[in-house]
């Protein structure tokens, strides 16, 4: 460790150090399905899996997750997680047409919305999680409004499904697509009754944002999460960004994130989206082409991001990274899938016994 910088763990136990209390206590604690997504697992292998690390959720955040959408698998599978006494997020994905993510082959933005919703319901979740877009739109040149407005069409199209289904859509700030005020205003502008936030920690890093600035401004329409960690650090032409491991990182002082999660969105699962095997991304503030896909950034804000920087650090711990070019052995393929299983599981282990989340792993 770089000397006069302490790892998340080291704050969150200064600060718990003669509390009778941990700061996440009462807060249920799960995962998204993307975590472990080397294994290639299903619906029933990742409940099994959740079982066993005994969590209170799971998020299948893709449609990809279940093992067969017919309505007699569902059922299942909303049964067997009931056995074992573990909630289940529902989740989709792109749900712009006009991204370049969008999949046309899944039909409609509004057919994927439905038919996402639909398998919410059916295993008995209350929110699905989708997405609007990601960084290339952004870097694409084309407004990031226009992409904004096209997506509260297509939520405001599938209002009277939301309803009628009892599920509540939680717009993910995804992989640099959008700011959190951007997200707060699909939000606003589509109907906060039957649309709301999937708060994800890591991804404002790629805006040039801090993870409590996206707190403080999505808490309040949070209803499902991807938390992980990243550590934040100057480079020459201006900063960089990595995800890492939960404890390992020095962007999110978590005890007083926690503080404030507890406050806004007391009732949203903490689900682990833990992301490993990615090289740091450079955020080059100090070219003015970059600020072109910010020009509406408050300044307030971009100056906590640089406070991040400033006091952050590279990671300096082992890793593997999948993205790496070339063809990769099958080798390769075994770390890949241990590092995911270890990196989400001594996450897990940060948030029960550091930071004190989580319900049914205390029986």
């Amino acid at each position: 460790m770089i000397a006069g910088h302490k790892t998340a763990v080291e704050r969150a136990a200064a600060a718990a150090k003669g509390q009778t209390r941990l700061p996440g206590e009462g807060i249920r604690l799960g995962f998204d399905s993307y975590s472990v997504r080397a294994f290639q697992w299903k619906d029933f292998q990742l409940l099994d899996y959740a079982a066993g690390l005994k969590l209170d959720s799971i998020q299948f955040s893709s449609m990809g997750d279940y093992q067969s959408l017919e309505p007699a698998h569902l059922r299942k599978v909303k049964d067997y997680a009931a056995r074992l006494g573990i909630a289940i997020d529902g989740g989709t994905g792109c749900i712009c047409p006009i991204s370049r993510s969008f999949n046309a082959k899944d039909g409609s933005a509004t057919d994927v919305l439905v038919s996402g919703m639909k398998a919410a319901r059916a295993v008995g979740a209350t929110s699905m999680r989708c997405f609007m877009g990601s960084k290339e739109d952004r870097r694409s040149g084309r407004p990031i409004e226009e992409l904004m407005d096209s997506t509260i069409k297509t939520l405001r199209a599938v209002k009277s499904q939301a309803h009628d289904l009892g599920v509540k859509i939680a717009v993910e700030n995804h992989a640099g697509d959008m700011q959190a005020r951007e997200v707060k205003t699909i939000i606003l502008e589509a109907g906060e009754d039957f649309v709301g936030s999937c708060l994800d920690t890591g991804n404002p890093m790629w805006v040039m944002e801090d993870p409590k600035v996206a707190l403080e401004i999505l808490g309040p329409y949070v209803v499902t999460t991807h938390v992980r960690d990243s550590v934040i650090f100057e480079v020459s032409r201006g900063a960089a960004a990595q995800w890492v491991a939960l404890g390992d990182g020095c962007s999110i002082d978590f005890p007083r994130f926690l503080g404030l999660y507890k406050k806004l969105c007391p009732n949203a699962v903490m689900q682990l989206e833990i992301i490993t095997g990615r090289p740091p991304e450079t955020l080059p503030y100090f070219d003015p082409e970059f600020w072109k896909m910010f020009s509406k950034m408050p300044a307030s804000e971009f100056a906590r991001f640089v406070a991040l920087a400033k006091n952050g650090h590279p990671f300096m711990g082992s890793m593997v990274i999948e993205d790496s070019p070339g063809k990769k052995p099958a080798d390769f393929q075994t770390a890949l899938k241990e590092q995911q299983r270890v990196d989400l599981e001594r996450s897990f282990e940060y948030a029960k016994k550091t930071l004190g989340v989580g319900v049914r792993w205390r029986s």
